[in-house]
């Protein structure tokens, strides 16, 4: 007797996980946002350096990484701690921002979480909100 092959069901293949444009755009346009502006700052109207062009590249791309790997992981976290994610990164990226001007250490640690505790309570007020 023959034994019939085993056929796969409908709909149970695997799909390949595509990005959506978003999900990748949004970091690219903040790094580049804050590269840019950390060049700027660190410039100080004066000429363009390799160091300064370096910071402000590397410094894009890790926000750009880190907030391309927020956004993938978000909907895995819970609400605070997806808020505490998003005040953290806003924050920490005001205070370095801020640290780039020539302030002391403490003035742009204070800016920076006191930014990102507002970042925390306007994205806590947002998600929860909006959860399903």
């Amino acid at each position: 007797m023959a034994a019939h092959a085993s056929v796969q069901a409908r709909g149970t293949r695997a799909r390949a996980q595509s990005h959506s444009t978003l999900s990748w755009a949004l970091p690219v346009t903040f790094g580049v946002i804050l590269g840019w502006y950390a060049t700027s700052i660190v410039r100080g109207g004066g000429v363009l350096t390799g160091g300064q062009l370096a910071l402000g590249l590397i410094s894009g791309a890790v926000l750009a990484a880190l907030c391309f790997g927020l956004g993938r992981m978000q909907k895995r976290l819970p609400v605070e701690l997806r808020a505490t994610a998003y005040g953290a990164l806003f924050g920490g990226s005001v205070g370095f921002l801020y640290s780039l001007s020539g302030k002391s250490v403490l003035a742009a640690s204070v800016l920076g979480l006191l930014t990102g505790a507002g970042m925390l309570i306007a994205a806590f007020y947002t998600f929860y909100t909006h959860e399903k």
